[in-house]
């Protein structure tokens, strides 16, 4: 299979200092500061790129699945809200999802919503915090 790397560097201390996040591949590159990880500053944060990680993956899975079991989605639309509690711990992941599925009902939908977020590679990595899934159809 692949291997994908990113890049951040920091300068300076926690509260002062700034940083910059690269996507191996250069399709992302951005800054970071303590005020846009803790507080509500300019640029983006690790939660935030851990987020889009599991949202496309958990979409692109659940996509898979859909197919295999015989109903081809015309589109998955994922959003990851990541929380941050005290430590700072990653305490909570809550992924709402809404799919444009013909020929499918709602419970089907919502079980193979849960394997794909159960068996998703980004789940399996983030397995630490509780993650919780919002599955609906579209329309």
């Amino acid at each position: 299979m692949t291997t994908r790397k990113s890049t951040a560097e920091w300068s300076g201390t926690l509260k002062e200092g700034q940083g910059r996040m690269r996507v191996g591949n250069g399709a992302y590159e951005g800054p970071f500061t303590y005020a846009s990880r803790f507080e509500s500053g300019q640029g983006t944060n690790p939660e935030e790129l851990i987020g889009a990680a599991h949202a496309g993956c958990f979409s692109m899975f659940f996509a898979a699945l859909l197919e295999k079991a015989g109903h081809p989605p015309r589109s998955i639309k994922t959003t990851a809200t990541v929380h941050l509690g005290e430590g700072p711990t990653i305490s909570l992941i809550e992924l709402e999802t809404v799919g444009e599925v013909p020929g499918i009902d709602q419970a089907e939908f919502t079980r193979t919503a849960e394997a794909a977020k159960k068996d998703c590679p980004v789940s399996k990595a983030l397995a630490g915090p509780e993650i919780r899934l919002q599955a609906r159809l579209a329309g």
